[in-house]
């Protein structure tokens, strides 16, 4: 009989203990915010969370890319649109001292401002970026990872912006400025073709860079509805639910108070009433 009792009391305290450890959980998931305390919870949801964290680690690597490559596309088109207005004033320049009303000192004039464009076109070819890196490549154009299977160069290397033909844009400008300084009519003549040639190459190189600032704008986008769904997902596999945690909370704490209750009026009983 004495063992009896003393197995039930051993089990309503083992009982009382699960409850008060299940009580004291909710609490901390409660003030926590997450329900997973421990991978053990949930194996399979833990490792799913790990996932998802992995993939946000990447994907915030990847915005920031999207970001940088952004700034230097943008850098990149202000940069365009200068040369291609210096190549527009080059080629205007070289058509006027071709014609006969030009003066030996209107050509010198002009030969001098042709020197100066292509000194700019130097220039703007060597731009650097916020960190001192060429905003054109000097070599190959550079690669940059914006998705797992994703990557591209956003902007074009120097040979491909500032090369035609072989020759660089300054060059071709510095052929101009000799035919004109030397009052050379077919080389100005030639010269005038090389410069609508090398026109049309910047604006074609400039609609590339548009097109890849149009890219990123669209992976950018990709990237944040992403984030946004994986967020979502994470959150609901995590987080504490607090209106079910709460009210899970109130039943155990109502349980085991009853319990507890319950348990200290039958220990009141003396050894005298339990043998009887």
């Amino acid at each position: 009989m004495i063992n009896a009792v003393g197995n039930r009391m051993t089990r309503e305290i083992a009982r009382q203990q699960k409850l008060a450890d299940a009580l004291e959980r909710t609490q901390i998931q409660i003030s926590g915010g997450k329900k997973l305390l421990r991978m053990s919870d949930d194996p399979v949801a833990s490792r799913r969370i790990a996932t998802i964290g992995t993939t946000q680690a990447s994907m915030t690597a990847w915005s920031s890319n999207v970001n940088t490559a952004d700034a230097l596309v943008s850098q990149a088109d202000g940069v365009m649109k200068s040369v291609s207005s210096l190549m527009t004033r080059a080629r205007e320049l070289t058509l006027a001292a071709s014609t006969d009303t030009a003066s030996p000192a209107d050509r010198a004039t002009i030969a001098a401002e042709l020197g100066t464009i292509a000194d700019e076109l130097d220039a703007l070819a060597a731009t650097r970026d916020s960190n001192g890196e060429p905003v054109f490549a000097t070599g190959a154009a550079r690669v940059m990872r914006f998705d797992s299977d994703v990557s591209f160069a956003p902007v074009q290397s120097a040979a491909d912006v500032f090369v035609v033909g072989g020759n660089s844009l300054s060059t071709s400008i510095r052929d101009a400025a000799t035919a004109v300084a030397a009052g050379n009519k077919a080389a100005m003549g030639t010269s005038i073709a090389t410069l609508d040639t090398a026109i049309s190459h910047v604006a074609d190189e400039h609609a590339k860079l548009g097109l890849a600032g149009g890219r990123l704008e669209r992976m950018g986008d990709g990237l944040a509805a992403r984030g946004i769904t994986l967020k979502d997902e994470r959150s609901s596999i995590e987080d504490t639910d607090l209106d079910v945690a709460i009210a899970e909370l109130n039943a155990m704490d109502l349980t085991l108070q009853a319990a507890q209750a319950a348990f200290a009026k039958i220990n009141r009983q003396s050894l005298f009433d339990i043998l009887n």
